[in-house]
């Protein structure tokens, strides 16, 4: 897992945060009500969270101000890919060394075989 990192968002990010916080006129239609404060500011979160590159659900305050807050940064498609591509290779490796191991392990049991016909 990433480690945490600071972020800083501007005043306009803030703002908007604060906005979808606000309570919201509720009207049942057809068994369905609109979102909640709670529901909008997540929305938000990870709208911020795409911008900024973090993940939304990881967010911590800070005690810097409120401008300010943790949260463990995503992974970008680049970094996705490079950490696919060591792990396909890491497997490799791992299967090539087992490879390696087997066919050791069969070529002494073919020596001693071969070894046994020539005694007989």
């Amino acid at each position: 897992m990433n480690p945490r990192v600071e972020y800083e968002m501007t005043q306009e990010d803030l703002s908007e945060l604060m906005n979808a916080c606000k309570p919201t006129p509720c009207m049942m239609i057809g068994g369905h009500t609109s979102t909640t404060p709670q529901e909008n500011a997540n929305l938000a979160w990870a709208k911020l969270g795409k911008k900024m590159g973090f993940d939304s659900m990881s967010v911590r305050p800070s005690d810097r101000g409120k401008r300010f807050f943790t949260a463990v940064p995503s992974e970008t498609e680049s970094q996705r890919t490079f950490r696919l591509q060591k792990e396909d290779e890491e497997k490799r490796e791992i299967r090539k060394t087992q490879l390696i191991s087997e066919i050791a392990e069969k070529q002494v049991e073919l020596n001693k075989l071969q070894q046994e016909s020539q005694n007989a």
